[in-house]
């Protein structure tokens, strides 16, 4: 989410109850004995019984719910409430979410949270020297604030951050569809995504916060200070790499990103903002720093019971299902990835090269595809397409002489890189399990498993970016003179990926 620009640099009182008796030792970084894990969030189908029934135990009823303990303990007078939504899965509590307690006009404020319940990296570390040097090295935020998050769990109840860890214990990572980002899916589950780019997207990232886990133990020996209140092993022998994904994960559909603000506070965990607000593309609304808390104002009517919704940022679904495990039919900044590159085998590669970067473009070009700007985006494709159907010398001087992306290409070579880009967009849908009609199919069965729904939705929605430019292209294969006929293909043609 990006966010207005914070102002005030966030200066947090130390909260002694977070800090536990540092007992003597030889080697006070190193300690022998092991720590019983509790799960930040839950693995995709494994459910730690101590965990939901310590949520739904009595014993809570001290701490109330993550809104009360935030008004004990700052948070003035608000207009929202939290709600309840059913878990698709009888065994996970539901899930809860931010909704109006009375009618809202455009511009209310829905709330403010004050800094001192905003936790940020920054606040975690303590010292904004070590902040930047960490997250410039090889840690990301998200990873330092699931580590911190972690070793808060391992206190349970003794840490002032316990009503808030419960809650996103509670959410299981989950989005406001309750289901989990894909980075928690089986290898089965991720079978649902074949054919989708998003599918490797998520591998990548898998291996990105495995790469971050191997690196934890620099924050422990880098940041005593925070770590010494914490009289447990160094972070890969006292959590599983498994335990730290889920962490990842729950952190990740939370966390807010502020703009224009140090490095130490960029990344944000904002009590009652994610994975709590409902996101949508094509809202206004933002979480914004304002005189020492974070505030919501809406964007437009809500009535009372209603969620509270906010923008999301300017993120395609892929990132959407990755990042907070939904996807929006209403995103207008959905979009697919075309990659075209010149051959690097062609004789003339570099003086193609040369046109290509004359004209602002590369000798690897990425071209974004939006939804329902698919005739626009196959149109900038085709000059730079023609270029590998250029293959006579003079013609190639032609070329290098013009102004602008001119290419002399016959209607008989128009026809070929036409042929070659519908082929491509027939061969991406073919990479698909199903088919749009199938998708609307699964789609129309009440009882669906919820991964598999938003997965479907997923797919669905690249598809129909897919097929609209199946049709862009076809439609002026259609306007070429009639009897036109490709000739055999060019040997140097472009590479589409």
């Amino acid at each position: 989410m990006e966010l207005t620009c914070l102002h005030n640099k966030f200066n947090f009182p130390s909260l002694p109850h977070l800090s536990r008796p540092f007992f003597k030792n030889p080697n006070p970084r190193i300690f022998p004995r092991k720590i019983n894990i509790l799960f930040l969030a839950s693995a995709s189908d494994t459910v730690v019984a101590s965990s939901i029934k310590e949520l739904g135990s009595k014993k809570d009823d001290e701490f109330g719910d993550l809104k009360s303990w935030m008004h004990r303990n700052g948070l003035p007078r608000c207009k929202v409430v939290l709600n309840e939504s059913t878990s698709h899965d009888e065994k996970h509590m539901p899930v809860h979410y931010v909704a109006a307690s009375e009618d809202l006009r455009a511009g209310d404020v829905a709330f403010s949270v004050p800094n001192s319940l905003v936790v940020t990296l920054e606040r975690v570390l303590g010292n904004e020297t070590v902040a930047e040097l960490l997250t410039t090295n090889k840690l990301s935020e998200l990873a330092c604030l699931a580590l911190y998050l972690m070793y808060e769990k391992k206190q349970g109840k003794k840490s002032f951050w316990y009503p808030y860890i419960r809650e996103l214990d509670r959410q299981r990572g989950r989005g406001q569809l309750a289901v989990e980002s894909p980075l928690l899916w089986s290898e089965e589950e991720l079978a649902y995504l074949t054919g989708s780019p998003t599918k490797a997207e998520v591998l990548e990232r898998a291996e990105g916060i495995k790469r971050e886990y191997n690196e934890l133990d620099t924050v422990w020996f880098m940041a005593g200070s925070l770590f010494q209140q914490y009289p447990y092993d160094i972070p890969t022998e006292a959590f599983p790499f498994e335990i730290f994904k889920q962490a990842f994960v729950a952190v990740q559909s939370c966390v807010v990103h502020l703009q224009k603000v140090p490095l130490a506070q960029r990344f944000a965990l904002v009590p009652l903002g994610p994975p709590l607000l409902a996101y949508r593309s094509n809202c206004k609304a933002m979480l914004s720093a304002v005189n020492g808390a974070v505030e919501l104002v809406v964007d437009r009517a809500c009535k009372a019971g209603e969620p509270i919704v906010v923008w999301c940022g300017p993120q395609p679904n892929s990132k959407l299902l990755i990042n907070y495990g939904f996807v929006d039919d209403d995103n207008s900044y959905d979009r697919l990835v075309v990659e075209a590159a010149l051959n690097t085998e062609d004789p003339q590669y570099q003086d193609k090269r040369l046109v290509v970067q004359r004209n602002g473009k590369l000798s690897v070009q990425v071209f974004h595809v939006y939804a329902g700007k698919e005739k626009e985006a196959v149109s900038d494709m085709l000059p730079y397409l023609r270029l590998g159907y250029v293959s006579d010398p003079s013609e190639m001087q032609s070329v290098l002489s013009s102004q602008g992306p001119v290419c002399p290409v016959s209607p008989c070579m128009e026809r070929a890189v036409l042929d070659q880009l519908a082929d491509y967009f027939n061969r991406r849908l073919a990479g698909y399990l199903t088919t749009l009609n199938e998708d609307e199919s699964l789609l129309s069965d009440p009882n669906l498993n919820p991964r598999r729904r938003v997965a479907t939705e997923l797919v669905r929605l690249e598809k129909k970016i897919l097929h609209a430019c199946l049709q862009a292209t076809t439609e002026l294969i259609d306007e070429l003179p009639d009897h036109t006929v490709s000739p055999c293909p060019a040997p140097y043609a472009l590479l589409l990926k």
